[in-house]
């Protein structure tokens, strides 16, 4: 039997590996294996060919291609930069007493919603920030720029919110140091730029003991007139790949690689890998205190990377300004003393060294210039609370120069009325969205407590309130003692509305209106009214004879036929035959006790108690407009017609021109007449009573009134005529009256308020508006809290606004319209037709 014979191939003998092997060495690394020198020379040999026969074709095309990718590149990023600079803003912070340390977290991190989406910020580009401290010899300003593809009003509402109390100011971009100087100078300047130092991976230091910018802001202190300072930080966020670059370099500082480029490539070539510092050979002791080491650098890596991140620049200049022909020594002296606060600036960035620490670098070019263009390119990585540590407002509430804000910004509650006919305007709110505020005639009702110094914006306010009342058909009675609101008003009513201005003007020469303030269906009440306001105004040297000889003789005056007046008073009281007359026209037997006594007294003791007397009524009477306006026979005004029919009342009492105690009772007169003619409105039926004002400045001279202030505004309410009292501090009102107006005046408006003030205002105010607040309004700003549907609501700031252009000439028109209201009016059917009637002789005038 034969058995098949079968032949093997050889290869199938040759174990893989040496096949493998017998490859490797085929191959152009078993070249370099053999020969390195030789394989490299054939390598150069090659590619020297390749350049030969492919360089005069693809060398040109490549060259061209690159510098048309590097101009086209440039020309998009200066394009962009010019988009960024167009309708670029400023906006200045102003500190509020207190600052947040978590505030500028909470800024950064809201303004993270500038990212764009990673399409638009591959193609359009990122918008970024810029913040600013600006150092000068008044002190430094805190500001961010903000380019012109930023919505308005975004950041501003983000830098309030996150800081209550804040403010903030915008106006048009300028360069934060200026490019140039006055005639005859030239700008010299020096300055350089912050690099993180480590991998950006690295964070640096976010928590402090004190302050970190104290020594920052102290670095700048005692700069000259001419010497400017800025530490600038450029800020944009950032996501996608340039976080994952973040990472990669993470990693590479986690394996203990290096973190420059060309460190990269010699890692790339050399064998293996650079491991962390080995720890073999140190005690037991050092290995752990280095694991802990680099165990704390990888939370700290992770921690920084966990947040939303921010690409950031920071830059720094100081500049001065001298002649142009100083000398170089000169400028050589003038650049040693900016280069040392150049360093001192620097150097307050010692303070955020940690993990990861700040180093100097040259700029290029001129320093303002840089800082100027607000340009950022490549940065470093911030996180979020890396960002605020650096760019934040400071802490220390003793910060030399920094310009604070005063009270804080509170919003209206939900409710406040903004504008309509039946809305009185107050100003625009400074929070938020600015929206106009103002108060509802229903709730004006309640009336309103205005409290403000001098030239802080009263007579504004109430100027815009009286307009919008008049031009709605409201009924106005406005009492002035200085003049000016009166002459605001005149300059800007409706021409149409001249006929219906009833106007005393102690400054005109014109006859004035007459306003009788005896005349009247209730004679007594007239009487009482005036012997009130006689008595409260002279209340240190006035007796109960000086009011018993008063009212005694108004009494008689009123029961005589005819208009009585206040001229015939002192005829009273020293002519025999004329009070003879005058006892001969009255029945009550009172009075004619009263003068039976006056007349048994002797010439010396009648001259001796009606002096205190006659000395007030002749200093009354000797002012020829208030004998005009006052005692001058039948009135002219109708008090009843001006309420009802939309009439305007204006009453000019400068107390320059009258003397304070004769404006004082003039003001007193006119507002109880107006007084009198809102009682009488209870017969009409309350759904047929229009609303009308009464607004008096300097409210404290003149509610000198018989009955108590808190049953006068309350019964006003009900007679639809709502008061607006406006004076300085609360120290003018006396306790009664400052309770009755702080308890029924139930809307306030205070304006710049004193310290001692504020803190009895702030009742009204807290916890919304502090005592603080309020002693630190700026002006034109105003702290309110108005009723809302009959309730109070709750406070909140706004700005008074300003008055719109005096119309020229509409003052002298409105003058000469209202002087139709200076002649009486017709008494009767008969007179209106022309005709005469048969009247009684008045006694007064008899011979």
């Amino acid at each position: 039997m034969s058995w098949p014979i079968t032949t093997t191939p050889l290869s199938t003998l040759v174990p893989p590996r040496v096949e493998q092997a017998a490859e490797v060495l085929a191959s152009p690394v078993g070249d370099y294996l053999r020969d390195p020198l030789g394989a490299f020379q054939n390598v150069l040999a090659h590619l020297r060919d390749l350049a030969l026969t492919w360089g005069p074709v693809v060398g040109p095309v490549l060259a061209v291609a690159v510098a048309a990718a590097v101009i086209a590149r440039r020309r998009w990023r200066r394009r962009y930069h010019q988009r960024l600079m167009t309708d670029a803003r400023l906006v200045t912070v102003l500190a509020p007493p207190t600052v947040d340390p978590t505030g500028a977290i909470t800024v950064w991190s809201n303004l993270v919603g500038l990212l764009r989406p990673g399409w638009l910020r591959r193609f359009g580009g990122q918008p970024h920030l810029a913040f600013e401290l600006t150092f000068t010899d008044d002190g430094v300003q805190i500001r961010l720029w903000v380019p012109g593809l930023v919505p308005p009003g975004m950041v501003e509402r983000a830098i309030e919110a996150a800081w209550p109390g804040a403010h903030t100011r915008t106006t048009p971009a300028k360069p934060p140091i200026p490019t140039t100087a006055a005639a005859g100078r030239r700008v010299e300047a020096v300055g350089g730029e912050l690099r993180l130092a480590r991998s950006e991976a690295l964070p640096i230091r976010t928590e402090h003991p004190a302050d970190p910018i104290r020594a920052m802001l102290g670095a700048p202190v005692g700069l000259g007139p001419h010497e400017r300072a800025c530490v600038q930080i450029l800020a944009r966020p950032v996501a996608g790949h340039r976080v994952t670059k973040a990472r990669r370099a993470a990693r590479r500082v986690h394996a203990g690689g290096s973190v420059h480029l060309i460190g990269r490539l010699l890692d790339a070539i050399t064998p293996g890998k650079t491991p962390k510092p080995s720890t073999s050979t140190r005690t037991p002791q050092l290995d752990r205190q280095t694991s802990l080491e680099y165990a704390a650098q990888d939370r700290a890596v992770v921690e920084k990377l966990r947040a939303n991140q921010f690409e950031t620049r920071i830059r720094y200049a100081v500049a001065t300004t001298v002649p142009e022909d100083a000398t170089s020594g000169e400028v050589q002296a003038v650049r040693e003393v900016l280069r040392g606060r150049g360093h001192a600036i620097a150097s307050a960035f010692a303070a955020y060294s940690e993990h990861n620490y700040y180093r100097r670098v040259r700029l290029r070019r001129e320093p303002v210039a840089v800082l100027a263009e607000r340009r950022l390119g490549k940065g470093d990585l911030l996180s979020i609370p890396e960002l605020a540590a650096i760019a934040h407002l400071p802490i220390d509430e003793s910060t030399p120069g920094l310009q604070r804000a005063g009270a804080k910004a509170v919003p209206p509650p939900p409710g406040i009325a903004t504008i309509g006919e039946q809305i009185k305007p107050l100003g625009l709110s400074d929070s938020g969205h600015s929206r106009p505020v103002g108060l509802h005639v229903a709730d004006a009702r309640h009336h309103l407590h205005i409290l403000g110094a001098t030239g802080s914006g009263k007579s504004e306010l109430m100027a815009r309130m009286i307009l919008a009342d008049a031009e709605a058909g409201r009924g106005v009675v406005v009492v002035d003692p200085k003049g000016d609101l009166v002459s605001d008003i005149l300059m800007r009513l409706p021409e149409e509305l001249g006929e219906k201005v009833v106007l005393f003007d102690a400054d005109s020469r014109a006859r004035p209106p007459v306003l009788n303030p005896l005349e009247g269906a209730d004679k007594a009440r007239a009487v009482d009214n005036l012997v009130s306001i006689f008595s409260r105004i002279y209340a240190s040297s006035w007796g109960p004879r000086t009011d018993d000889i008063l009212r005694a003789g108004l009494l008689t005056l009123t029961a005589m036929p005819g208009t009585p007046t206040l001229v015939d008073l002192p005829k009273l009281l020293t002519v025999p035959a004329f009070r003879q007359r005058a006892c001969d026209q009255i029945d009550d037997e009172v009075l004619k006790g009263f003068w039976s006594w006056y007349d048994d007294l002797s010439e010396a003791s009648r001259a001796q108690v009606i002096a205190p007397l006659m000395n007030k009524v002749r200093g009354f009477l000797l002012r020829p407009f208030v004998r005009a306006a006052i005692a001058d026979g039948q009135s002219t005004v109708d008090m009843d017609e001006v309420l009802n029919t939309g009439g305007i009342c204006l009453v000019r009492i400068a107390r320059d021109a009258l003397g304070m105690e004769t404006a004082r009772l003039v003001g007193s007169i006119v507002v109880a007449r107006t007084w009198q003619a809102a009682t009488r409105r209870a017969r009409v039926p309350q759904r047929q009573r229009r609303d009308c004002g009464l607004y008096i400045d300097e409210c404290h001279n003149f509610l000198n009134l018989a009955y108590p202030l808190e049953d006068m505004l309350a019964e006003a309410r009900g007679y639809r005529l709502s008061m607006a009292l406006a004076h300085q501090y609360l120290g003018q009102l006396p306790k009664e009256l400052e309770e009755g107006i702080s308890t029924n005046a139930r809307s306030k408006i205070f304006f710049n308020a004193s310290p001692e003030d504020a803190k009895k205002l702030a009742r009204h105010t807290m916890p919304r508006l502090s005592d603080h607040d309020l002693s630190n309004l700026g002006v034109y700003h105003v702290a309110a809290r108005l009723v809302l549907g009959g309730e109070e609501a709750p406070p909140f700031t706004a700005v008074t606004e300003k008055l719109p252009p005096a119309i020229p000439g509409r003052a002298k028109a409105i003058r000469k319209a209202a002087r139709v209201n200076t002649r009486p009016p017709a008494t009767d059917s008969n007179a209106v037709a022309g005709h005469t009637t048969q009247t009684t002789v008045d006694p007064r005038r008899a011979a």
